[in-house]
């Protein structure tokens, strides 16, 4: 009896508040649990709005802000337009009619996945090509084939000890770097790897050892043996 309470007790609750009927709070549990679980669904875009676009998920009219719709900036919202996206819903709240949506996670997700791949494939000693894309105090970001980065520490930018990165390079400046290390998925660079070293050497510290005074007055002795001196 107990469990058949409690079936009614469900039914009950979805045969409409006087509000919303009953397929629209099926739709909005479904809605719910969505937020919950964070599964992707795909939806269509149906309109645009100011700020983003309108979409239809279970027949509930939801909205994906401009932002979360790519990892790329955009300023007009029409191209969208009968689109399908893959969405996650970050916000359901049936009292207050609002259901939101978003394809960013999903498309960063994917993103830092094939970001990895490629660099599974890249191996220690490699030399890239890249582009200077940021310059701060202790090294330079760069920009490398198929989306990928690395940064080059200032200690590895030239053979000779400089006090900041762009004494050497600027932004937008294009330079071969050579792997060094990989290491959490990020790539340490190196410029002074692939450059010739020009600088003086160092005096070595090796101690010179010089004979006793005594064995260089016996060898200077040895020398003069069988010269005669005029007088």
């Amino acid at each position: 009896m107990k469990d058949f309470e409690e079936m009614l007790e469900e039914s009950y609750s979805l045969m409409g508040d006087g509000v919303h009927d009953t397929d629209t709070l099926l739709a909005w549990r479904r809605a719910e649990e969505l937020k919950e679980s964070q599964e992707n669904v795909m939806v269509t875009v149906t309109g645009t709005v100011k700020g983003g676009v309108i979409a239809d998920l279970e027949g509930l009219r939801a909205f994906i802000p401009i932002s979360r719709l790519s990892l790329e900036r955009i300023e007009n919202c029409d191209s969208f337009l009968e689109k399908e996206l893959e969405v996650r819903v970050i916000e359901a709240d049936m009292e207050a009619d609002k259901l939101v949506l978003s394809a960013k996670e999903i498309l960063k997700e994917r993103q830092e996945a094939l970001k990895k791949k490629k660099i599974s494939d890249i191996r220690i000693g490699q030399v890239m090509h890249g582009t200077v894309r940021t310059i701060k105090d202790y090294g330079a970001f760069i920009d490398l084939e198929d989306g990928m980065s690395g940064l080059v520490h200032i200690s590895q930018i030239a053979h000779k000890r400089i006090k900041h990165p762009g004494v050497v390079l600027s932004l937008g400046q294009e330079v071969d770097v050579k792997v060094i290390e990989i290491k959490d998925g990020k790539l340490s660079l190196s410029i002074k790897a692939l450059l010739e070293n020009t600088e003086e050497p160092v005096p070595s510290d090796e101690e010179i050892v010089l004979p006793e005074s005594e064995e260089i007055g016996t060898s200077l002795a040895d020398l003069l043996k069988g010269i005669k001196l005029d007088n």
